[in-house]
């Protein structure tokens, strides 16, 4: 399998179970050796396939009425032999639908209240096959449609509202999995010769059909958006696969990776909001998860979650169900068979800092309103299933649409050495040398030198920014400052020469400066304070001479007196 590391939202994703308290504990589940979940979840309630005798049963509890489970708790036992498979329908928390041994398919009305007594008159009572019914699915979009498959090798689609048959559909061998396409026209299924077909529901026509796994023993199929199929299975050697196929190419797989060599059947359960599968493994005690893109190798590894207990059956809850609260994309509730039979919540969450609702975590979803009714779906009218906003949910600060928010202007840093006017600058002629003062112009990788100027007389008030005038690096200048000589002893100094003075700030000819006399200036004014130097030395000189001679003098005529 693909193990590239890659940029995604989801990489970081961890499951974590919920503590003791918060699972559901003394279950009696079934036994049954038939491939399927025995599990299914919707935002009210958790239905749970039991174990009983003379007769078939299932167990349907509030979601929130979690801790230990009362052993005559009431059941939905309307069944004649065990039931093989449910699943809530997608439109009302209060309906499910159930499969079983006894060749009927019956759809159940729970109670707004909750099942306060055990449920044994159904809603309706299905009937058409022949032998055990193992598979029920809903329609992801019409509402009362229906669809079932048993071991009579047949598939029937209901219309719920009048009981009623609308297509009966046979395949050449026994039915493993079927999946309904996301707007509800196709469903692809995987059968026990090893074939992967795609059928128009509504007529029974055949529209794709490829080799699948080579394995004999069980494989699902998962339908994905943009016309992808996600499949699992096991190769000759029982090694156990996944692959992702192109519907309108069934011949060769997108992709095939092995994943171990258990014999446990996986079920894929598919998060069409994040593109996310996640493959639970029947006598697993992992859980793994991958995400779906548009590049190869098209099925990316994520994470997986591993615990010590092998599991029985899975339930999957819908999207709407989540905490948003928690950053929690995903809650898988897993059969296992400690403590007396427990389900146990396990919450699959994005770790994120922020307190934020995560718009990027949860795009609209599908919500629980039909799109269709199920007489205009039998008229061939498709639509995608209607969504709803997930942030309805949430506790806290939404920040608005970004799209909403108006973008300031980018503030661009200033660059060292440029020169910006914060007021509209006067009608001053610029210099003639209009390359040389424009510092926008170049971009020298060193600091210019700049010299120094003197503005005009002129009672008009200087402007906030002067041209200065710049020279090239190229052209490097002297500063026409004299250095200052070492600390000496104030003394009035004879002024030089107006032959070895430098020229006048004042006149700032700065294009006729010549660097030859410049130097030459600078030398003879080194000179004349050299000469004053040492005369000021000599003259110190002679005056501590003196001193020294006056106090001897002194001494005598004290002496004397």
């Amino acid at each position: 399998m693909s193990r590239v590391v890659r940029q995604s939202k989801f990489r970081h994703t961890f499951g974590k179970p919920e503590r003791k308290d918060q699972c559901y504990d003394s279950i009696r589940i079934t036994k049954s050796s038939w491939d399927s979940t025995f599990c299914s979840v919707n935002p009210k309630y958790v239905a749970i396939i039991t174990e009983s005798a003379g007769g078939g049963s299932f167990l349907v509890l509030p979601i929130k009425n979690t801790g230990r489970v009362d052993r005559d708790a009431p059941l939905v036992a309307g069944h004649k032999a065990a039931v093989l498979d449910i699943e809530f329908c997608p439109f009302n928390d209060d309906i499910i639908a159930s499969g079983s041994e006894d060749c009927t398919v019956k759809v159940w009305l729970i109670p707004k209240d909750g099942i306060k007594e055990p449920l044994t008159e159904p809603l309706r009572d299905l009937m058409g096959h022949q032998r055990r019914v193992g598979i029920v699915r809903w329609h992801p979009v019409a509402n009362n449609i229906l669809l079932s498959s048993g071991s009579d090798n047949g598939i029937f689609v209901w219309n719920v509202e009048d009981g009623a048959a609308i297509t009966k559909i046979d395949l050449p061998d026994l039915i493993f999995s079927i999946s309904w396409n996301p707007i509800g026209n196709k469903i692809a299924t995987m059968c026990k010769d090893k074939i992967i077909r795609i059928i128009d529901p509504r007529n029974g026509k055949l529209l794709q059909e490829g080799k699948g796994h080579e394995g004999t023993k069980v494989s699902q199929v998962k339908y994905l958006k943009n016309g992808k199929l996600f499949t699992t299975g096991f190769s000759r050697l029982s090694e156990r696969q996944y692959a992702v196929w192109d519907e309108n190419n069934l011949n060769k797989p997108m992709t095939l990776e092995k994943i171990d060599d258990s014999n446990g059947v996986m079920f894929p359960f598919y998060d069409q909001d994040t593109n996310m599968v996640y493959l639970c493994g029947k006598g697993d005690s992992v859980i793994r998860y991958f995400e779906i893109t548009d590049e190869d190798p098209y099925c990316f590894w994520l994470n997986l979650y591993s615990s010590s207990t092998p599991a029985r059956g899975y339930g999957y809850m819908p999207k709407r169900g989540v905490d948003v609260n928690k950053n929690e994309i995903a809650r898988i509730y897993k059969l296992h068979t400690s403590s007396g039979g427990t389900c146990e919540p396990i919450s699959f969450t994005v770790p994120r800092k922020s307190e934020l609702f995560q718009s990027d975590l949860y795009p609209d979803t599908i919500s629980d309103t039909a799109a269709l009714e199920a007489d205009d779906w039998i008229q061939d009218v498709d639509k995608e299933p209607l969504l709803m906003s997930m942030s309805e949910g949430f506790v806290g600060y939404i920040p608005p649409a970004l799209s909403n928010v108006r973008k300031a202007m980018p503030i661009k840093k200033a660059m060292p050495g440029k020169v910006t006017a914060s007021a509209t600058p006067t009608k001053a002629e610029p210099p003639a040398t209009a390359d040389h003062n424009s510092v926008e112009s170049e971009t020298p990788s060193k600091p210019l030198r700049t010299m120094p100027s003197t503005p005009a007389a002129s009672k008009t008030p200087a402007p906030v920014a002067t041209p200065v005038p710049v020279y090239k690096p190229s052209e490097p200048q002297e500063p026409k400052a004299v250095a200052e000589p070492e600390p000496m002893a104030p003394v009035k100094a004879a002024p030089p020469s107006a032959a070895t003075l430098p020229e006048e700030a004042g006149e700032n000819n700065e294009d006729d400066i010549d660097l030859k006399s410049l130097m030459a200036d600078l030398r003879s004014l080194k000179a004349t304070v050299k000469k004053h130097e040492k005369r000021i030395t000599e003259l110190e000189t002679k005056m501590a001479n003196a001193k020294v001679v006056d106090d001897g003098e002194d001494d005598e005529e004290d002496e004397w007196a």
